[in-house]
């Protein structure tokens, strides 16, 4: 029975995994190139509570539904749930702590998030995010900057073949508000779209009995993505003025891309929507090849601090830092650019020679540890097991 239960111990629930060795070495590596693009681009770092209240992300938020919250309560009764996403944390905060300036800041932050979801398909339950905040600012230029950042943080990552893909929040908004859909039936459509169930949408259309144009439209949504000049063919779908809006705003920003020279990592997709019901504008999404899901969420939420006591602009994106890594290694660029750890094996009667020797090899800048080892054939056991967790044997006859 303890035996059975030493061995239950082991394993880590569904869901969670342990990350050491040469991975998490190419993951901390990946991180670090990422913070340094972001603190170039003005970004400074915050860091929000791991658990926050309940209402912080409850469904006037529009964020993660209850169901997937890992909820539980503190000694006073209050309702606290594990964070599955940062924006609303770093709404709270600039509500908080920058209510009386009008002034944009600019944040970025690193973290684990929990969504608590049996609906797995290989996606695990607990991922780092990294991302960046700009709020205070509604310009076009701000959302082309977010994105000219994104496509930056990526490739400083390592990663060279990706496109991010730019949809408008409001483009189906306007659709959606001229096919009179009240909240819920917007809400249900919005959830259809985003699992691509284009029938059960399709049958809901039909109930809401939006006019022939606007049916056509939203019926075409899928139809509109690609390059640049989908958006002409998007024009002549809007149907009301919110829409027409939205495209106006795309070419916009586009043009300031294009100034960024990004526009080559660049598309558009007007169907696109998102289950974080806060955004507002601007949303977009990074793919690549060896996953699945986006490795990149973004977009504007203008409305979403107004829920703090603080109206201000904000648009923002996060990099899924776990799947970022399962696309590097499937193009084979997972390393990283860092010396290799190597390992001084020593005896017994070796030991102050040793630590003279790893102390200057450490001072220099390399990365050495110690092992002692008993005899030789003790050394060439050693020496294989250095080996196989990718580092280097070393022994003072060698040096």
């Amino acid at each position: 029975m303890v035996i059975n239960m030493s061995k239950q111990l082991l394993h880590t629930p569904v869901g969670v995994r342990d990350i050491y060795g040469a991975e998490f070495d190419a993951k901390q590596h990946c991180e670090q190139e990422i913070q340094k693009t972001m603190h170039s681009y003005g970004f400074q770092d915050i860091q929000t509570p791991t658990f926050e209240f309940f209402d912080v992300f409850g469904k006037e938020i529009g964020t993660t539904p209850s169901k997937e919250l890992y909820k539980f309560f503190d000694k006073e009764g209050n309702t606290l749930v594990l964070r599955p996403d940062f924006t609303p944390s770093i709404a709270r905060c600039a509500a908080k702590y920058y209510i009386d300036t009008d002034r944009p800041v600019r944040f970025c932050y690193h973290g684990n998030t929990f969504t608590n979801t049996s609906d797995l398909r290989g996606k695990l339950k607990e991922v780092t995010q990294m991302g960046a905040e700009l709020i205070g600012d509604n310009s076009i230029a701000a959302d082309a900057e977010m994105l000219a950042l994104c496509v930056r943080s990526l490739l400083h990552a390592g990663l060279t073949e990706f496109q991010i893909s730019i949809g408008e929040a409001g483009y189906t908004k306007g659709l959606c508000a001229e096919a009179g859909m009240d909240e819920d039936t917007e809400a249900e459509w919005r959830e259809l779209v985003a699992n691509k169930n284009f029938f059960g949408a399709q049958e809901l259309l039909a109930h809401a009995k939006p006019s022939e144009q606007c049916l056509e439209a939203l019926l075409h949504l899928g139809d509109l993505a690609g390059g640049a000049d989908v958006l002409r063919t998007a024009r002549g779908y809007a149907c009301n003025e919110a829409s027409m809006r939205a495209v106006d705003r795309l070419e916009a920003v586009y043009r300031v891309l294009c100034l960024y020279g990004v526009e080559k990592y660049i598309s558009f997709d007007l169907g696109m929507v998102s289950r974080y019901h806060y955004y507002t504008g601007i949303i977009f999404k990074a793919y690549t090849y060896g996953v699945g899901d986006a490795i990149v969420k973004g977009g504007r939420y203008d409305k979403l601090l107004e829920r703090f006591g603080k109206p201000a602009p904000a648009i923002g994106f996060m990099i899924v830092i776990d799947d970022l890594m399962t696309a590097k290694k499937a193009s084979g660029k997972n390393g990283a650019d860092k010396p290799p750890v190597k390992m001084l094996l020593y005896r017994e009667t070796e030991l102050a020679e040793a630590i003279a020797y790893v102390n200057e090899r450490r001072a220099a800048g390399e990365r050495f540890g110690m092992m002692p080892v008993a005899d030789d054939a003790d050394r060439l056991s050693a020496e294989a097991f250095v080996k196989a967790q990718h580092m280097i044997p070393v022994t003072l006859s060698q040096t």
